[in-house]
C-alpha cells in the first residue's frame, strides 16, 4: 500500500472529523472517493478502517492535529495536493453545509499544501456543484 493512498485518506478523515461528528454522508463520500479516484487504483479498500484508525490515534496525542497535517504533506507526492484538498472539500461538501469547525480546517489544510487561494476557491465551487442538491 502507498504512503500516498494514507495521506489522502487522513485529509477527508481530518475535513470530516474537525467538528467532532463524522456524518453517514461523509463516511460514506469518502468510502466513494476511494472506490472511484485514480489516485487510489492499488488501494485495497479492506484497509480503509486500519487507516482511519491510525488517523484518530495521530489525533489523540497533543500536537496530533499539526503531525496529521504534517504526515499529509510529508507523504503525499506533490502532485497529488490540489488532488488532497479536492476530496477534503468533497467530504466537507458532502453533508449540504460547512461549519466553522470544517472551513477552518479546509483552511489549514490548504496552508500546510501550499495551495493558492485561486486555485483553492476553484476546488471549492467545484465540491459545491458536485454535491448540490435541488
Amino acid at each position: 500500500m502507498a504512503a500516498h493512498h494514507d495521506g489522502l485518506i487522513y485529509t477527508m478523515v481530518l475535513a470530516s472529523a474537525c467538528d467532532g461528528d463524522m456524518t453517514d454522508r461523509e463516511i460514506q463520500t469518502i468510502g466513494n472517493l476511494v472506490q472511484t479516484l485514480p489516485a487510489f487504483i492499488e488501494f485495497n479498500d479492506e484497509y480503509l478502517p486500519d487507516v482511519t484508525r491510525r488517523c484518530a490515534e495521530f489525533l489523540a496525542d497533543e500536537e496530533g492535529l499539526a503531525d496529521a497535517l504534517d504526515f499529509i504533506r510529508d507523504t503525499l507526492p506533490a502532485k497529488l495536493y490540489e488532488t488532497a484538498y479536492a476530496v477534503a472539500c468533497d467530504v466537507v461538501a458532502a453533508d449540504g453545509e460547512a461549519g466553522q469547525e470544517e472551513l477552518r480546517m479546509l483552511e489549514m489544510i490548504r496552508h500546510r499544501l501550499d495551495i493558492d487561494r485561486l486555485s483553492a476557491a476553484a476546488i471549492e465551487r467545484g465540491a459545491r456543484a458536485r454535491h448540490m442538491v435541488v
